[in-house]
């Protein structure tokens, strides 16, 4: 038997579990109540005392341990602060790009030069894009700065070691009014389509949201529908979350015949509740269904989100401002402004015209 003092009154003990070995931990937690947990199979006792000396690392925060130890930490310390599908998008990328090389080093060990041979290595062998290199580089920074931050190591080696990939500006495909209108009459006779896709156009909602609505989200009476929840497929599981920033949760004011469209397909939904999912699917569904729909109308193929990008481009085009665009598709006016700049009419040769009307009244 092997024991030895992890902090306080908490230890561990190291047994020969028949052919194999086992650690049990009795600690004290946050509470301060005792409570006791154990790992069994070891094949080895080295191993298991390996095991146990993660563990008391762990509970000391001292940063002499591995690399995945430390993210176990850095995992409790971030999952509950953030929506369930961003922190699955996170652990997806750490668990699959950045563990298999780092996890069995010391973190304190780590150096930018192990970072850059790292970075070589997913630029040479394997064939991401831009965008997705310089995430994956973000999310070992991200660990690197939280252990600086609270748990006292020197530096953040990702940060010396410099970014790598950057952020493509994808092409902005969109639908003009008329695409869109030849696209939804191919689509006209599946009820549940046209009209999910009819609250995408009109409304400029993202898909999220648009799976996420319920009777209870509309006022037919105020012409209104309100925006506060989002809608996720995670691990099997229908999962609810808030928008996906504060200022997407918003109340959009509705065209008549919309609002008559909607009340229209909520008839037809045998005893739906208040608080029922309007659009039962998923997003791969509705993709599927763009894909068909495109080729029987005959217009060019755009991803869902590229539906967004055409209702915002039509209120441009009717001459709404890039602030009245932004309350209602629940953008902030500069990211209107900045992505969709070019689609906006230039105003210079009448902001001059008018400034020399201005001016040449000094003159006359």
């Amino acid at each position: 038997v092997a024991k030895c003092k992890a902090k306080g009154d908490d230890n561990m003990a190291v047994y020969k579990d028949g052919n194999k070995w086992r650690v049990i931990y009795r600690y004290t937690n946050w509470k301060g109540e005792k409570k006791q947990t154990q790992k069994r199979g070891f094949a080895t006792k080295k191993e298991a005392q390996a095991w146990e000396r993660e563990i008391m690392l762990k509970q000391q925060t001292k940063l002499d341990m591995t690399f995945a130890s430390f993210f176990e930490i850095y995992e409790q310390d971030k999952k509950k602060r953030l929506k369930e599908n961003t922190w699955e998008s996170k652990s997806h990328i750490i668990r699959t790009k950045i563990l298999p090389y780092f996890g069995d080093r010391k973190i304190t060990e780590i150096e930018a030069k192990d970072v850059i041979a790292w970075q070589n290595k997913l630029m040479t062998e394997e064939k991401y894009s831009p965008t997705y290199l310089k995430t994956i580089h973000s999310q070992l920074s991200a660990i690197f700065n939280h252990a600086v931050r609270f748990y006292h190591l020197p530096y953040n080696p990702a940060q010396r070691a410099g970014t790598i990939g950057n952020e493509e500006h994808k092409e902005m495909l969109f639908w003009t009014k008329e695409e869109y209108i030849k696209f939804s009459d191919a689509i006209m006779d599946k009820p549940l389509s046209f009209y999910a896709f009819e609250l995408l156009y009109w409304c400029g909602i993202r898909v999220g949201e648009l799976l996420a609505l319920t009777p209870a989200d509309f006022d037919f009476e105020k012409k209104t529908l309100t925006i506060n929840k989002s809608y996720q497929r995670l691990k099997r599981r229908d999962v609810i979350t808030s928008p996906k920033t504060l200022k997407s949760n918003r109340t959009i004011k509705m065209p008549k015949f919309l609002c008559d469209e909607v009340q229209e397909y909520i008839s037809m939904l045998y005893e739906i509740k208040e608080n029922e999912r309007l659009f039962p699917v998923t997003k791969s569904y509705l993709h599927h269904e763009m894909d068909k729909g495109a080729k029987a109308a005959d217009v060019k193929r755009i991803r869902i989100h590229d539906i967004r990008h055409s209702s915002i481009s039509l209120l441009i085009e009717m001459g709404f401002s890039a602030l009245a665009i932004a309350d209602r598709v629940g953008h902030e006016s500069i990211d209107i402004t900045y992505r969709y700049a070019h689609l906006f009419p230039n105003k210079q040769t009448e902001m001059a015209e008018k400034l020399n009307l201005e001016g040449g009244e000094r003159f006359e």
